[in-house]
């Protein structure tokens, strides 16, 4: 396993899509030989090894269960290769207490041609992770972004916690369906303050989704955020808002400055991969999370996220 994550990383850097299964493979094993290989698969997708950033556009997709975030996804998906994109979807499940595997497996819930050697679709257990992400789903995210167009990032739906996809994804899509509450209850948490892009689901209700959109951009406006775009969209038949979603989603990654949106990124993963590791007493050991970053900031921007979490333990 030692050449593995070099190898891995060199397909991806060649656009062969049919690495992603050894990729998730990998990110998911966590032996001590596998984890020195993720360390080699991060080294050859970093911006050193790329001579730049990533190529994917890094979509997440958040929201509350239920909200209709699988649905929406099996049109997004069709849109986009109805573009020619070629698109990875990383759904993260909540655990099965019995074999902690993934419990509801979005393979089966978003509708997608299975012979299509476009679409890769995997679901990830979160495990005991409140922040919506699974362990791997950092990494593999990371690295799938050199092969692919677009990379989904679905998280678990637990509801106010779920911000920690903000950290990865180049643009966030938030999804709220009308007549549910979840204008108070995001204004109380927190998440207003996460999507770039504000998804209306369930359309076809007509005056009831008009209102929820004109609450969602009233509540926005509240928090000085008037630009965050806010899509009406209905997944079932008439399918409606799919377009100008897709076009929201792009116009926001075009306004982004990557370089920096990305930078952000792999040293929060450096931290949460050392938060992982060596718990809250390990962050104490540097001064706390916030003196972390701090001490991150000043590192090489070039580094990957396995050398900057090495850089911590280092520090601790």
């Amino acid at each position: 396993m030692a050449n593995e994550g070099a190898e891995l990383a060199a397909r991806l850097r060649e656009g062969d899509l049919t690495a992603a299964p050894a990729v998730l493979n990998l990110v998911e094993n966590r032996t001590p030989s596998a984890r020195e290989a993720v360390v080699d698969l991060l080294k050859g997708v970093s911006p050193a090894a790329l001579q730049g950033e990533a190529k994917a556009h890094v979509a997440g997709v958040t929201g509350p269960p239920g909200a209709g975030k699988s649905t929406l996804l099996s049109e997004l998906v069709r849109a986009w290769r109805a573009q020619d994109r070629t698109v990875a979807v990383l759904a993260v499940d909540p655990s099965s207490k019995v074999s902690g595997g993934s419990l509801l497996g979005d393979r089966a819930r978003i509708t997608y041609d299975p012979e299509d050697r476009g679409v890769f679709i995997r679901s990830t257990a979160a495990g005991g992770r409140l922040g919506g992400l699974a362990p791997s789903t950092r990494a593999a995210a990371q690295a799938l972004a050199v092969a692919f167009d677009v990379v989904v990032i679905e998280t678990v739906g637990v509801g106010q916690s779920e911000t920690e996809v903000a950290e990865v994804a180049d643009t966030v899509a938030v999804i709220v369906q009308p007549g549910s509450g979840d204008v108070l209850q995001f204004l109380k948490s927190g998440i207003m303050e996460v999507p770039d892009v504000l998804v209306v689901t369930k359309a076809d209700l007509g005056q009831v989704a008009l209102s929820a959109r004109r609450d969602l951009a009233a509540a926005l406006r509240s928090l000085g955020r008037r630009d965050t775009a806010v899509v009406l969209v209905s997944s079932i038949a008439p399918v409606q808002g799919i377009d100008e979603l897709v076009a929201a989603l792009d116009a926001h990654r075009e306004g982004l400055d990557l370089s920096a949106r990305r930078l952000a990124a792999r040293r929060a993963s450096a931290v949460a991969d050392f938060a992982a590791e060596h718990g809250e007493r390990g962050l104490r050991a540097l001064g706390g999370r916030r003196a972390a970053e701090r001490w991150l900031a000043e590192q090489d921007p070039r580094a990957d996220v396995a050398t900057l979490a090495a850089l911590l333990e280092a520090r601790m």
